[in-house]
């Protein structure tokens, strides 16, 4: 057989040559397309189902959210393991399934399982929802908001400022899944009731939510046809600032309107908060996490998230700045760096050994040739089959 192969290669050299220049050019290409990561993610094939509930303890979370779920989820085909963490507030329930399922059928069964595991949760005590599709290597991408010498913003401001102009900006990149804002305070409108002033006026505490909730509402009314034109008719009811909840009515006591501001103060607060983030020993932060899709390519994500983030830069508030502080694309310049070098010191061993042994340099080359086609071949075959290309797969074509 290897007879054939020599005799046939030393007949047909153009053949063989258009054979390596074919080889050449897939593995060049493949070179381009395969993912390049610093490690293997060996994260297992899991879907989380996270549940938050303000003002149950950890015996209440178990009890009414996290062991209902349990329940529904081990009756779903190819489960292989259930595990759970209860604490106070939170609910996240992981179930893990066999590898060969892929990523997006385990999640469509768990989402039909998930309204029957709502019917058993007792209403108003939180509704489960699925975790982002990304794995835990998927923190790509941190990052502070920072203030230039000279500039006060409070940790509230700073936290709208993630919440409502980088967040929204980073999300819709492909590849990223997710971005988490941890930190700051969450600005919200606070009613402070005075019960002394209900007590007064016979007012009870519901009917301050009934006026709160009916007058931020957008009502339709459909539409009046005029000649060739339509008139759409719209109730807008949606608050805008703190005097439009002051002016909300009540009730009304003797003909005279009772309004918000008559039996409580309106001012900006923050929810309630259970952590915070801290840096550099200069106080408080918020802090930014971009989350990766569950086998994107993290060099190209991280590229098109520090693009859009030099985008956001000029968007930001006069004083404001992204401090990145976290990134995975040095990791994998320094990784892919340790692997190419390794295999250039390997190639150069491998030449000086035969070139000694068979005591011709021409013969020598020739043999060591064989190792960049090697090299292109495998890294094609792993395109094929989709293993991306880090430490520990560079590292088993180079000791190979």
């Amino acid at each position: 057989m290897i007879n054939a192969i020599i005799t046939f290669s030393v007949r047909n050299k153009l053949v063989i040559a258009l054979m390596v220049l074919a080889l050449i050019g897939w593995g060049a290409y493949s070179f381009t397309q395969i993912p390049i990561g610093a490690v293997p993610d060996v994260t297992n094939n899991q879907v989380q189902v996270i549940t938050t509930s303000r003002n149950l303890s950890t015996q209440d979370i178990e009890q009414f959210i996290t062991y209902p779920i349990e329940l529904e989820m081990a009756n779903i085909p190819g489960v292989t393991e259930i595990r759970s963490v209860s604490k106070f507030g939170l609910s996240v329930v992981t179930v893990v399934f066999e590898d060969d399922m892929g990523t997006y059928l385990p999640r469509q069964l768990i989402a039909e399982k998930l309204k029957s595991a709502q019917e058993k949760i007792p209403v108003g005590f939180g509704t489960p929802m699925m975790g982002p599709i990304t794995t835990g290597l998927g923190e790509i991408y941190q990052y502070t908001l920072e203030t230039k010498p000279g500039y006060q913003y409070s940790p509230m401001e700073l936290r709208t400022i993630q919440d409502w102009i980088v967040k929204r900006q980073l999300s819709g990149i492909p590849g990223v899944v997710e971005v988490i804002t941890c930190g700051g305070l969450l600005k919200q409108y606070e009613v402070a009731v005075n019960p002394e002033r209900l007590n007064a006026l016979n007012i009870a505490i519901t009917e301050v939510f009934e006026a709160l909730e009916s007058n931020n509402d957008v009502a339709g009314g459909g539409y009046i046809e005029r000649y060739d034109e339509s008139y759409f008719v719209g109730g807008e009811g949606l608050i805008g600032t703190l005097e439009d909840i002051r002016s909300i009515v009540v009730t009304q006591r003797g003909g005279v309107p009772v309004l918000i501001k008559d039996i409580a103060e309106v001012q900006f607060g923050s929810a309630t908060r259970f952590g915070a983030i801290t840096g550099n020993g200069e106080g408080e932060k918020v802090l930014g996490q971009v989350m990766m899709l569950k086998g994107a390519n993290s060099n190209q994500v991280i590229g098109r998230v520090k693009a859009r983030v030099a985008e956001i830069q000029q968007s930001l508030p006069e004083g404001v700045y992204i401090n990145p502080f976290l990134e995975r694309s040095e990791l994998i310049a320094k990784t892919t760096s340790t692997v190419a070098e390794n295999l250039g010191l390997g190639a150069l061993i491998v030449i000086f050994v035969l070139v000694l042994l068979l005591g011709n340099p021409r013969a020598g080359l020739i043999v060591a040739s064989v190792i960049p086609l090697s090299l292109l071949f495998g890294i094609s075959m792993m395109n094929v089959y989709g293993v991306a290309a880090n430490l520990m797969s560079l590292g088993a074509i180079d000791y190979g």
